[in-house]
């Protein structure tokens, strides 16, 4: 085996010895130091501190954001499913008190005093004002009364 010495042109530019852990950016890495920008133009350097500093906030704010909606979705989600809970419950409840009004009308029976009837055997009688004319009643007994005829009794639902 024979070494052989080669010959550098005269033109070339001096070879520097690029580090393999620093890859293709050793370049790039050198011409643009950050701490050489700064020191040349500090008023860029300051603006693109500035400018990083206000891209985390908003990207701190948007993830603050999206775990507050989250949040409240799911509380919705949960509400919700009770609503849901409550109507069906709600729903048997009626269901269960009209099956027991149709039991208790079928073992029941009408008493001998009362009969069934049609519009047609109805008798209607006007509104007689004897309570207020009378003056049997004292004062607090005919205010009774009056309160008494004032608040009818809704049957049914």
């Amino acid at each position: 085996m024979v070494a052989v010495v080669k010959l550098r042109p005269a033109n070339s530019e001096p070879v520097v010895p690029i580090a393999r852990s620093s890859g293709p950016l050793h370049l790039i890495h050198g011409s643009f130091s950050s701490r050489r920008i700064a020191r040349q133009y500090p008023f860029l350097a300051g603006t693109h501190r500035l400018t990083d500093g206000a891209l985390w906030g908003v990207l701190i704010a948007v993830l603050m954001m999206s775990a507050f909606s989250l949040h409240w979705r799911h509380l919705w989600t949960v509400a919700y499913v009770h609503l849901e809970t409550t109507r069906e419950l709600t729903q048997k409840l009626k269901f269960s008190t009209a099956m027991l009004e149709q039991h208790l009308l079928k073992r029941t029976s009408l008493p001998m005093s009362m009969v069934r009837t049609n519009a047609k055997k109805l008798h209607y009688l006007e509104h007689l004002d004897f309570l207020e004319n009378s003056k049997e009643f004292g004062s607090e007994k005919h205010n009774l009364l009056k309160k008494i005829r004032s608040f009818p009794v809704n049957y049914g639902y």
